[in-house]
């Protein structure tokens, strides 16, 4: 049983790289992915909301608590043995200013992704094929 279930946005090649590396790391299968995109998304988990799941990174720890957007990030990479690296944007004086750069982020993640990898969107995640475990 994972200790946290990320939902993520498979259609975005900024998103789909950062669970790569993250499956990459969790070699004791602390996490499960699951893309938002997929179809039958809404069938297996009816009560996560897929507008807010677009909107802003959703995960469900162990205990079924909802967490959001770097309260995700920073859980995940903890998981890994990474968490010193999100720690700081958890620190009360950051946290602030943190969320609101991630909300930007989120936001505007195509057009992000379009200018660092020149992909807007992942092409085999937006068609229903994502490839995240095969690399």
């Amino acid at each position: 049983m994972p200790e946290l279930t990320l939902f993520y946005d498979g259609a975005c090649p900024l998103c789909v790289r950062e669970v790569r590396h993250l499956t990459r790391l969790d070699t004791h299968g602390r996490i499960r992915c699951e893309d938002i995109q997929q179809p039958d998304f809404s069938t297996r988990y009816p009560d996560i909301d897929p507008d807010e799941a677009r909107t802003i990174l959703l995960a469900r720890d162990g205990n079924d608590h909802t967490l959001k957007g770097l309260d995700v990030t920073h859980r995940a990479w903890s998981l890994v043995g990474r968490g010193a690296l999100t720690a700081p944007l958890r620190w009360p004086l950051v946290r602030p200013v943190a969320d609101r750069v991630y909300l930007w982020f989120a936001r505007n993640r195509y057009t992000i992704s379009g200018v660092l990898t020149g992909k807007r969107r992942c092409d085999s995640c937006a068609s229903g094929q994502c490839d995240i475990d095969k690399n």
